[in-house]
């Protein structure tokens, strides 16, 4: 049975165009190309993205955050109450001010703080001290390469001779540090601080993980690299953002949010759907009939976009406070 899903899963059709298969893209003369076993190697790295993060966040961002004058909140614990679990339990997350004067005083100071009540999450702020999520290691490695091929200026050199296209070594290490740090941040998110947009940030690692793992497998690399490129490019102004905000730079920390939104609504709700996607959608058409692959890599972005958009949405809300 497990052959037999095994050879489902690879078939051809599911993955490369008509009159293609496998064989086409075992290396040769001096071509080497994508394959599934080099992905393996993602996940130690991913541990290994975990290992280093915790030494850094111990020995190096927060001893200067200490410097920084950078303190951590504050966070107050009740004690377990029964009465005021069953209620919070089975009434209402919300309660009104009558049902508040009705039981103890002390609800509100428990409503207000209280952590351990089975029923509702944690209350899990982000503190000042808590370094900010990192941002792409392989943000100065490989996306700068990507600037000097031919199908960065052209996007019809994306699809050239697809999907007899070689893999070059700065697009090997592109990829496999990339598929790491996003397997990473989803082995890392249930124990970070738990924020308004938790459930986004799960589908988005799920669908960027498939994505890249997908665009590997289809030999989708020329692309890949363009559109983990793209992402890239804002991530590092967000980090800073957040790190001057918690050293209380303020008006430093407004500036650098300013300039990332207008870089994230530029990349990825213009660039990317006006730009990328048309050269994923239209210019394949040109040279194979549509596959599975084809609509299901497109299905993925689109699922990005959409995100893209629910985020530029809360962006653009937080940079009008600023302005």
């Amino acid at each position: 049975m497990f052959q037999t899903l095994y050879s489902y899963f690879w078939w051809e059709r599911l993955w490369l165009p008509a009159n293609l298969t496998w064989a086409d893209l075992e290396d040769r003369d001096g071509r080497v190309y994508a394959k599934a076993s080099d992905l393996y190697i993602t996940l130690p790295l991913a541990f290994l993205f975990l290992v280093v993060r915790h030494l850094f966040e111990t020995y190096v961002a927060t001893p200067l955050a200490g410097l920084l004058n950078v303190k951590e909140k504050i966070r107050l614990k009740a004690t377990p109450n029964a009465v005021l679990e069953k209620f919070y339990a089975a009434t209402t997350k919300h309660p009104k001010q009558l049902a508040i004067h009705v039981l103890p005083y002390c609800f509100h100071c428990w409503h207000g703080c209280h952590s351990g009540c089975k029923y509702r999450p944690p209350l899990r702020m982000p503190g000042p001290v808590v370094p900010p999520a990192p941002s792409n290691p392989s943000l100065s490695l490989s996306p700068l390469r990507v600037l000097q091929k031919p199908w960065f200026y052209d996007l019809r050199e994306v699809w050239k001779g697809y999907p007899i296209q070689s893999m070059l070594p700065s697009q090997y290490w592109y990829y496999m540090i990339e598929l790491s740090f996003y397997w990473s941040l989803l082995f890392s998110i249930a124990s970070d601080v738990k924020r308004k947009d938790f459930k986004e940030q799960i589908i988005h690692h799920v669908a960027t993980i498939i994505l890249i793992s997908f665009s590997w497998f289809a030999n989708y690399i020329r692309a890949g690299t363009l559109i983990m490129a793209l992402h890239d490019s804002s991530d590092y102004l967000l980090e800073s953002a957040k790190m001057f905000n918690y050293a209380g730079w303020r008006n430093t920390c407004n500036n650098i949010f300013i300039v990332f939104a207008a870089v994230f609504i530029v990349t990825r709700l213009v660039i990317l759907p006006f730009w990328i996607m048309h050269c994923t959608v239209v210019y394949p058409l040109e040279l194979y009939p549509a596959f599975f692959g084809y609509y299901f890599f497109n299905f993925m972005v689109v699922v990005l976009q959409s995100l893209h958009i629910f985020w530029a949405y809360l962006i653009i809300r937080m940079a009008q406070k600023f302005i």
